[in-house]
């Protein structure tokens, strides 16, 4: 028993070494490159300042028009409000996506995805660090959803095609499909 506790410790310190590595890479990338990659919180605004209109459509309910910044919406003054995760899982929302908010007379806030933005599709594998899910592709390692990874049963270490924007630079990805493993398959002739 023994044995197999030390055998934990080590390959616990191997994956702690290994995680220190990456992040100092990534310093060092950015260093190098000059950008963090972030999305810009005042391009989101300006984004959704675009899309402003009239913010009363009659006196019991308003509309709020803004941009989804991964995880929230950001209307034209800088006002953040919340997006259910299960809405943002399901309906594959991006960094960048124009959203309308409605909010009801009984409070209650329903949204819908009026303006997509451009998208492309990348993949690589899934891993866990500082409380957030991650999948590292094309060299970086974009968050998703913990919503999104238990709507589509991910485990660490699944394939995962997720979507980033086309043209703006986003820390956050959504989860487009899980592949499948392979290595327990046996194909018969």
């Amino acid at each position: 028993m023994s044995s197999l506790l030390a055998k934990i410790a080590i390959l616990k310190d191997l994956i702690d070494q290994a995680e220190l590595k990456i992040q100092n890479a990534r310093k060092i990338l950015t260093e190098i490159s000059g950008s963090e990659e972030n999305v810009d919180p005042e391009f989101l605004r300006q984004k959704a300042t675009i899309l402003q209109q009239n913010n009363l459509t009659d006196s019991e309910t308003r509309i709020i028009e803004g941009v989804f910044n991964g995880q929230e919406m950001i209307d034209a003054q800088g006002n953040i409000y919340p997006v259910p995760v299960n809405y943002a899982s399901k309906s594959k929302l991006i960094t960048g996506d124009c959203l309308k908010l409605t909010i009801g007379e009984d409070g209650r806030f329903l949204y819908k995805q009026i303006g997509p933005a451009k998208r492309k599709y990348v993949s690589g594998p899934l891993s866990y660090e500082d409380g957030v899910y991650k999948v590292l592709a094309n060299g970086k390692a974009y968050k998703v959803l913990l919503a999104s990874v238990t709507y589509f049963k991910a485990e660490i270490g699944d394939e995962v095609t997720v979507i980033i924007p086309e043209e703006e630079p986003s820390e956050w990805a959504a989860i487009d499909v899980v592949l499948p493993k392979f290595e327990n398959i046996i194909i018969k002739d």
